[in-house]
């Protein structure tokens, strides 16, 4: 129940609370989290860390990954993930909706509704999903510019660099762009579509000393290594990002199908959550609790 009760991790800033997870032996996890209820059942899962990723918030939308997404939409799930979780969440900013000064603006109110870290990406509108083609670069000093301004405008928030460099400029021009954005300001570095665990490996050694994340999103051009594999390489986070909308999305696809065509849902109520399972989940019984709690304690003695 953290929304409405503090807690003493809220004394905190998030960004001093992922620096102190990324200051400890192994690999950060964060899985995607694309709603609230996600992020509680991840938090459930034992997991200490979130992503929220822009295709899981366009898609929620119904919407592609092309930059359609406004700073505002951000916000709204940005909000709900940390209200719920109370988790040190790192979010997809895009291209950072704008140059310097939008870049600043979008840092100070993501860190106002208590993003831990936000990534920045080195692509220009229409940006597209990391492992699709035709991707179009800003330059690189246009890129470092905006790491700048957005190191510049933080507290405590953790800029990551995402470079998605390396399917168009070659894996040399990517750590050449990686090391320009860490010199800018940037925090840690997320190269995106990596095609070989070979090409995971060079990177990491070439920015020896430098907090890497990996991104292994399914049915995209990355191999799968895990955690652990990652860990020896020498990668510091790593992302499941869309993984629990994927999931939902088959979940209700299948549902609404079986829905039309027997029209009831007896035949799969047992892949249903049930209802103690969802008040369990969200705690109805602690907010119960706590408002009979509040009304008895104002209330006069008669």
């Amino acid at each position: 129940m953290s929304y409405l009760v503090p807690v003493v991790d809220e004394a905190v800033p998030a960004g001093t609370r992922l620096r102190t997870l990324l200051s400890r032996p192994g690999i950060v996890r964060m899985p995607g989290a694309h709603n609230g209820l996600a992020a509680l059942q991840a938090k459930g899962a034992g997991f200490s860390a979130l992503y929220l990723s822009g295709a899981a918030m366009s898609a929620s939308m119904g919407l592609p990954d092309l930059g359609i997404l406004t700073l505002e939409d951000v916000l709204f799930f940005t909000r709900q993930i940390v209200r719920a979780s109370g988790l040190p969440l790192l979010v997809d900013a895009d291209t950072g909706f704008g140059e310097a000064l939008n870049v600043m603006h979008t840092v100070r109110r993501l860190e106002e509704v208590g993003a831990a870290a936000i990534q920045i990406e080195d692509q220009v509108l229409p940006k597209k999903c990391g492992h699709l083609n035709d991707k179009k670069l800003a330059s690189p000093s246009d890129m470092a510019a905006k790491v700048a301004a957005a190191a510049r405008a933080r507290r405590s928030l953790l800029i990551l660099a995402r470079t998605d460099a390396a399917a168009d400029e070659g894996l040399d021009k990517a750590i050449d762009r990686a090391r320009l954005y860490v010199e800018a300001g940037a925090d840690a570095i997320f190269p995106e579509a990596l095609t070989t665990r070979e090409m995971f490996t060079e990177f990491a050694k070439a920015m020896k000393g430098v907090a890497l994340l990996a991104n292994m999103t399914e049915f995209g051009k990355s191999p799968p290594p895990t955690a652990g594999e990652l860990q020896e390489i020498g990668y510091r986070m790593v992302i499941w990002p869309v993984s629990s909308l994927r999931m939902a999305n088959k979940a209700q696809h299948d549902l609404y199908g079986h829905l039309a065509a027997e029209g009831s849902t007896t035949g799969v109520v047992e892949r249903m959550q049930t209802r103690a399972q969802l008040y369990d989940l969200i705690d109805l019984k602690g907010y119960e609790a706590l408002d009979a709690s509040i009304i008895s304690s104002w209330l006069p003695v008669q």
